[in-house]
């Protein structure tokens, strides 16, 4: 599928970044992009995002290229995404529904696509009611009587119905994720997740810390469903590690709310491992993106370890850094050729440790108030 990619630079400092970030998500969805259109605007127009000479120039460039399909790295309103796709008489996508089609195409699990088809009808139910308020304000004009009505509101109550099926089988899900979690409570196993920016290696990591074999590709958003595995760590004994999907800036919306179950084993862990690609010239920028999406999903209080991975590609040496309290802050890896692996298995082992003795004494001090209570 051929595609021209647009983007306009309102003044932020990722633009480039944020450019590059399109063009492998639409890789990663399977458009080929053929061109990339830029342009300079102090604010979106109302109409057609771009300006009309802007639009005229994307128009001439889907009939000179023959392109399929024109992608916005931005949130487009269903009106602005109706006007364009009239004018340049193709297929028009915005950035939400590009990251919405490739979580469709990846998600493997039950959950995984229960999560992703809510989140794509949610998108849709605010195109479909505003697309249609231009026949409510007709209400009863001639021609306007009866099936336009009744169409609309047949669509509004089967999506209704739907999204509502889909909340209650996601909140059974997550009850029984619950039930999983408190049964490894008890079993006093150690929870670890991974979380990071989209392609930072999260998988590649996973893989070389409990050798499972899940799929880990040069793409973005190659796992989507949380995979977790019993890893043995020495005196620590087993803790269970768990991949989860990557996050990316503007993640859309209802795709948080609906990945919450997917990231609910992130809110449950004891450690967070947060895997940066350290080669990647934005990294700062994308720790602090992983940190926002953690912070909405109520997980900012767990603690957390930075994972510099990919030292390979940035020629840096395997080490352990800490800050002034003598607490891991990061470790040096690359997944890949395996340096560094030894380091990081001891340093979630150490970090693992103080949450032991943590846990002990808040156990001991339980049973010492029950004492007290006895007598």
């Amino acid at each position: 599928m051929r595609a021209a990619l647009v983007g306009l630079d309102f003044g932020t400092s990722n633009f480039a970044a944020s450019l590059d970030e399109l063009f492998l998500l639409a890789k990663s969805a399977g458009a080929e992009p053929i061109t990339t259109i830029m342009g300079k605007r102090a604010s979106p127009d109302a109409a057609l995002f771009v300006g009309s000479g802007k639009a005229q120039e994307i128009a001439d460039a889907v009939s000179d290229l023959q392109l399929d399909i024109v992608i916005f790295n931005h949130a487009l309103s269903p009106a602005q995404q109706r006007n364009l796709e009239r004018l340049l008489q193709t297929r028009v996508l915005d950035r939400t529904s590009l990251i919405l089609d490739i979580f469709a195409q990846r998600a493997k699990s039950h959950e995984g696509k229960v999560q992703v088809e809510l989140a794509q009808l949610q998108h849709l139910s605010t195109r479909l009611i505003r697309g249609w308020t231009h026949l409510e304000r007709q209400k009863g004009g001639i021609g306007l009587r009866g099936p336009g009505e009744t169409q609309l509101e047949t669509d509004r109550r089967l999506l209704g119905e739907r999204v509502k099926a889909l909340r209650t089988l996601l909140e059974k899900l997550r009850r029984q994720h619950a039930t999983q979690r408190r049964a490894r409570g008890r079993n006093d196993i150690f929870s670890v997740s991974l979380v990071g920016y989209t392609n930072a290696g999260k998988s590649t990591v996973f893989n070389a810390l409990s050798k499972a074999g899940a799929y880990a590709a040069d793409q973005l958003f190659a796992t989507l469903d949380t995979t977790s595995r019993r890893v043995y760590l020495g005196e620590v004994g087993h803790v269970v590690i768990s991949d989860t999907v990557g996050f990316i800036r503007e993640l859309p919306h209802q795709l948080v709310a609906a990945f919450r179950a997917t990231l609910e084993e992130t809110i449950h862990a004891d450690l967070l491992l947060h895997v940066v690609d350290a080669a990647s010239p934005v990294r700062m920028e994308q720790i602090e993106q992983v940190n926002l999406v953690l912070k909405e999903i109520g997980a900012d209080h767990i603690p957390q370890m930075l994972i510099w991975n990919k030292i390979d590609a940035a020629e840096l040496e395997p080490s352990v850094e800490h800050d002034e309290y003598g607490r891991i802050r990061r470790v040096f890896i690359s997944a890949k050729t395996g340096a560094g692996l030894d380091l990081l298995r001891q340093s979630i082992a150490d970090s693992l440790k103080s949450s032991i003795v943590a846990r002990r004494q808040a156990q001991s001090q339980v049973v010492d108030s029950q004492d007290v209570h006895a007598h």
